[in-house]
């Protein structure tokens, strides 16, 4: 039976039933009409429904299709929802904390009132912009899975491929936003960890901007943002000059330095290029306080420098056999010290980068002195077993002459 032939009957009926008396489609008949169509829009919501998180809820059609109560629609259905009509849709059940609680009680149910808060709800609200994102647009309709589903186009590692969906087409740039985040993002030291390395702590767009109430942080806020991870750093920040200059000045704080989608790996040899491309925005460069990285950078190769050198000896004093593994675990507490010298950089001043780096290296110079001890115990012993040996080898070969002199009398008294 062909696709039109299976809607008529119920059509007529429909449109004959009264409305204070009309007939809803079963949810059965809906999937199987709607999988015999030929067109993918009409096709795919049915072939998808079955493994979305309402369907296995059990949820059927007529849960979103199905027209409220007291709404005239024909038949009691509500064919695709218009986009500004999404959020109320959705919030039928989600903004219900009784209803909720029916099916998974942890889900928050101010979802909506945060959407209109965001910067998508209020250009959907004021300005029932055609391509604002809605619910569906994160949340695919047919085919919603939890954030924990690999499969889900919220779970960490799609949440940048999803936003990128509307944020890198090109008709972002007549709102005056830029197209390139998500390519910026790729190639930064998050996008990295996360999507290459597999790291599902690295952030993503929503630990950055929020989810349903997706906004970009402020000037004021962007500290507080990067504080969530980086909280030592922020801390310094907060202890630093630039924290008020930056205010003044309405830079915004970790951004000003670091940039927000494309932020690098920090590296220690960058920080005269630093000095120069970043710091020399605001300092000139005989200026007192405009070689404060160049001073780190010294300190940073002084204890890198150090921490090779005792490495290398270490090791040449355990390939000699020489049990030294106290002093290489002890030796790794100056990279610890190395990466809270990298934090302390935030505090803008020398003084506490060089106290860290004179912890580290101080621990690297016990490190260089057992490695010396152990190699001097190592050719003391060398020394000792060739002499030794050669002691040995005198002793056999005086036993071994005093042997064949014992044999040759023997031979000569013999009749």
């Amino acid at each position: 039976m062909s696709a039109t032939a299976r809607w008529l009957p119920l059509a007529l009926l429909c449109l004959a039933a009264p409305l204070t008396a009309q007939v809803r489609p079963r949810p059965e008949a809906c999937v199987a009409c709607h999988l015999d169509q030929r067109e993918s829009r009409l096709r795919e919501p049915a072939r998808l429904f079955p493994g979305d998180v309402h369907a296995e809820k059990g949820f059927t059609c007529l849960d979103c299709h199905g027209a409220a109560a007291g709404d005239t629609r024909s038949a009691g259905f509500m064919s695709k929802p218009a986009r500004r009509d999404i959020p109320a849709l959705c919030g039928r059940c989600h903004s219900s904390a009784p209803y909720m609680r029916r099916f998974n009680p942890s889900l928050r149910v101010d979802q909506v009132t945060e959407y209109y808060s965001s910067k998508h709800g209020a250009r959907l609200r004021d300005h029932d912009d055609p391509d604002v994102a809605t619910c569906v647009s994160c949340h695919p309709a047919h085919a919603t899975r939890p954030p924990s589903d690999p499969s889900s186009s919220v779970f960490p590692a799609n949440v940048a491929t999803t936003c990128g969906a509307c944020h890198a087409r090109p008709w972002m740039a007549a709102r005056h936003l830029p197209v390139n985040q998500l390519e910026q993002y790729r190639s930064s030291v998050h996008g990295r960890m996360l999507l290459d390395q597999g790291d599902l702590s690295a952030p993503t767009c929503n630990d950055c901007h929020g989810n349903h109430g997706a906004a970009p942080p402020g000037i004021e806020s962007v500290r507080n943002v990067c504080g969530q991870c980086h909280s030592t750093v922020a801390e310094f920040f907060d202890q630093s000059r630039h924290e008020e200059a930056f205010a003044q000045r309405g830079l915004p704080g970790c951004a000003t330095c670091h940039g927000n989608h494309d932020i690098q790996q920090p590296d220690d040899r960058a920080l005269g290029l630093r000095n120069e491309l970043v710091c020399g925005r605001c300092h000139a460069a005989g200026e007192r306080h405009g070689n404060e990285f160049l001073q780190m950078q010294v300190l940073f190769d002084s204890l890198q420098h150090d921490y090779q050198r005792s490495r290398a000896l270490l090791a040449r004093a355990e390939n000699g056999g020489m049990e030294v593994s106290q002093a290489v675990f002890e030796l790794e507490d100056a990279k610890d010290a190395l990466v809270r010298a990298r934090t302390a950089i935030h505090t803008f001043r020398v003084e506490p980068v060089r106290a860290e780096i004179d912890g580290g290296l101080a621990i690297t110079a016990k490190a260089h002195e057992r490695a010396e001890a152990s190699l001097a115990e190592h050719r003391f012993r060398r020394v000792g077993l060739a002499g030794s040996t050669s002691l040995i080898l005198i002793l056999v070969l005086g036993l071994w002459f005093k042997i064949r002199d014992l044999e040759r009398r023997h031979r000569e008294q013999k009749p």
